[in-house]
């Protein structure tokens, strides 16, 4: 067998980790170089792969350990019954390249994941002696994402904790059936006390110590966890609930949603071609919903009777469409709660409205100047001297706010 190169290993499981989505690194403590201390930031700018929330790019050298993997997950490409390329890094070429690739400011920080190989012990103690060498033998103050192994012994867990930013554990799929059906030699009871412990040890380490005073770090970015959308016929409402359930359960910072991509020498139980990423699209805007606006996921399930989201329109239309009773609202008068679920009215725009309102009366040229949004906003609010008069049909209305159809080329 012909030794691969480091070249060659970084293009295999570079591209073996596209299907991972969680690596956006928002949520974590802020650390710099500037002390002359150590090497490195989290607040650097380099190559984009993700973006965080409020916008910041984030480059991250996003690879697997190995795509060897003893499990044979039904979804998976690079499950044991697979017939990919192969390729394996060690715990030395993960920290050189990690380096490497900030001292020339390619990325900020390093998100590792992997296949099983041998056991989950024996997987999860090489990520974990990744993260301590660049933390302790390297100084490396960069960000840092470790996949966790539900199966791993907790004392491999916890010390990942002490070296990463941010751990996760992948959910895989919204239903317990799902998994059990695609994942066979995963188990849901498994994934979820995995997740359970996670919580309490970041709220164990939250707290100060008696003696110091001073509160020890573990996973400062919290955890995450990932859905795959599209492989096991979940609708909409399953995973909005699956999600809601999480985050409330587990203290979760992200939900990620990854929409199935059909793998050779699939099984014939699998779908064989890929959900819209327009249906991705969707859920993460529903899911900022019930994060940040005051949306339940039953609320948006109950705007869409058949269990998906609507593509041509955000859910927040779409609640806004089926829920016509609540508006017009009075923009001068009505609670925050309401006006957080008039489309094209942010959280910063509200936030304004409240504050401008205490000084005055507001008309339709000021809510424009406190930055909402109103080709979408105006049939679902009134003002001094606006009301939406004849802008209350909701098929109208819908077919007005669905994005013109696109002619598709010839060539």
């Amino acid at each position: 067998m012909v030794q691969k190169t480091l070249r060659e290993k970084l293009a295999i499981l570079s591209d073996a980790a596209k299907y991972d989505a969680s690596c956006a690194s928002s949520g974590t403590e802020k650390r710099n170089s500037s002390d002359g201390k150590g090497l490195g930031s989290t607040e650097g700018m380099g190559i984009c792969h993700a973006y965080a929330p409020d916008g910041r790019c984030i480059s991250l050298l996003k690879i697997l350990m190995t795509n060897f993997c003893i499990y044979d997950c039904v979804y998976c490409v690079n499950r044991v019954s697979s017939n990919v390329e192969r390729a394996r890094f060690s715990v030395e070429d993960v920290v050189w390249l990690t380096m490497e690739f900030y001292r020339r400011n390619f990325i900020e920080g390093l998100f590792l994941s992997s296949g099983i190989i041998r056991s989950p012990d024996d997987t999860m103690g090489s990520m974990v002696r990744i993260a301590r060498e660049l933390r302790t033998t390297h100084s490396f103050r960069g960000y840092i994402h470790l996949k966790t192994i539900p199966d791993a012994s907790p004392g491999l867990v916890e010390e990942a904790g002490l070296y990463a930013d941010r751990l996760s554990v992948n959910v895989e799929l919204p239903t317990d059936a799902g998994v059990r059906r695609y994942a066979p030699q995963k188990s849901p009871l498994t994934i979820r006390r995995s997740m359970a412990d996670l919580k309490l040890k970041i709220a164990e380490h939250g707290e100060p110590t008696p003696f110091t005073r001073k509160v020890k770090k573990f996973a400062p970015a919290g955890q995450s966890t990932q859905m795959i959308v599209g492989a096991d016929g979940s609708s909409d409402t399953d995973i909005l609930l699956r999600s809601e359930a999480l985050y409330s359960g587990y203290d979760l910072k992200r939900v990620y949603y990854s929409a199935f991509s059909p793998i050779p020498d699939s099984s014939a139980a699998l779908p064989l071609i890929r959900p819209p990423l327009m249906r991705e699209h969707r859920l993460y805007q529903a899911d900022w919903l019930t994060r940040f606006y005051g949306f339940s996921a039953s609320e948006i399930a109950g705007a869409h009777p058949g269990g998906m989201l609507d593509l041509d329109i955000d859910p927040k239309l779409g609640w806004a469409l089926a829920n016509r009773q609540h508006f017009p609202l009075d923009v001068n008068r009505a609670a925050r709660e309401m006006l957080l679920r008039v489309p094209g009215f942010g959280t910063k725009t509200v936030s304004r409205i409240l504050t401008s309102r205490r000084q005055r009366t507001l008309r339709y040229d000021d809510l424009l100047r406190l930055g909402a949004v109103m080709s979408k906003a105006k049939p679902f609010v009134s003002c001094l001297g606006w009301s939406p008069v004849g802008l209350s049909d909701s098929d109208g209305l819908k077919q007005r706010f669905k994005p013109a159809a696109k002619q598709l080329s010839l060539f």
